[in-house]
């Protein structure tokens, strides 16, 4: 009789932990995104962190960028498409919009990426979801709307969509794109290809970056400017693309993508550290639906794809 065992690896349980972190790093870049608001250029802001990844990472992965020369050239196409949407395009829509919107409406479009990924995974691969993912995606969102919403989800009727939350929503579909997209990574060494993509999201900024500089933007070199640049350069960047590939190189896009929606909660836990800002009780809500979704997700993934005949 054929039946199918769940049963979670220490590599599985290791890539969500890993993924944790990757959340962690992504939701202070958002915090970090908004301070520097009206301080930092979107566009230099953009392409001061991954010229910066791509020189802290250089020196480590030179080595296997050598070797990896003749993979990486022939297989060109899809390391230029993964670098322009899951790095240079991503980033740039991502800290343009936030220029104009809230962060309540950037979250709530954020939720959005999880069901992109099964969308552009079932057009371009004919991926098809199980249920429980399904039904996992549809209840992170709903734990995101809660924290969002602040408990009072007849509050979405009074957002007001602006052309930040267009361009945000443009983040969030390349984003779902590099995420669906990322088996087409060439068989190399990752730091090779972390490397390649820096490198295509850093020359994609540069000629954005030096229009703003021409159109007299300046950036005042302070102490926590300095700190802004370290921080997106290093931790969102450099750790949290190389935990995050291997993750979707282990897991899959589905569960990887679905991770995102730990944002909102983790940007509120990062709130109630650093600013004081108390937790509610919407929050473990949210956290509560947020979880069930990603834990659902995770049983419907493995249902299908380690199944244990009897």
């Amino acid at each position: 009789m054929a039946r199918t065992q769940l049963r979670f690896g220490r590599s599985d349980l290791w890539s969500y932990a890993t993924l944790c972190i990757v959340i962690l790093f992504w939701s202070g870049n958002f915090i970090v995104g908004r301070a520097v608001n009206g301080v930092i250029p979107p566009f230099t802001l953009a392409f001061v962190r991954w010229s910066g990844a791509l020189l802290i990472a250089l020196p480590f992965a030179w080595r296997h960028l050598v070797a990896d020369r003749d993979i990486l050239q022939a297989h060109w196409k899809p390391v230029l498409l993964l670098g322009v949407t899951g790095v240079a395009a991503f980033n740039a829509f991502i800290y343009s919009g936030l220029r104009f919107t809230t962060a309540a409406n950037g979250l709530l479009l954020q939720a959005a990426t999880p069901a992109l990924v099964l969308l552009f995974s079932r057009i371009f691969f004919r991926d098809r979801a199980p249920l429980l993912q399904a039904v996992g995606v549809t209840l992170s969102m709903l734990g995101v709307a809660v924290i969002v919403l602040r408990g009072n989800l007849s509050a979405v009727a009074q957002l007001n969509l602006n052309s930040g939350d267009v361009l945000v929503l443009g983040g969030v579909i390349c984003w779902a794109l590099y995420t669906s997209l990322l088996r087409l990574r060439p068989d190399c060494h990752p730091a090779s290809f972390l490397v390649a993509t820096f490198a295509v999201g850093a020359a994609a900024m540069l000629p954005c970056a030096a229009i703003e500089a021409y159109a007299g933007s300046s950036i005042p070199l302070r102490a926590e400017v300095l700190a802004a640049f370290v921080y997106v350069a290093f931790f969102p960047s450099l750790i949290a693309y190389v935990l995050y590939n291997a993750a979707v190189k282990r897991l899959g896009a589905a569960p990887a993508g679905q991770m995102i929606t730990l944002m909102p909660l983790f940007g509120a836990l990062l709130a109630a550290a650093l600013l004081g800002e108390a937790l509610q009780g919407f929050h473990a809500t949210g956290m509560v639906f947020i979880l069930g979704g990603i834990v659902a997700g995770a049983i419907g993934d493995v249902r299908r794809t380690r199944p244990d005949a009897r």
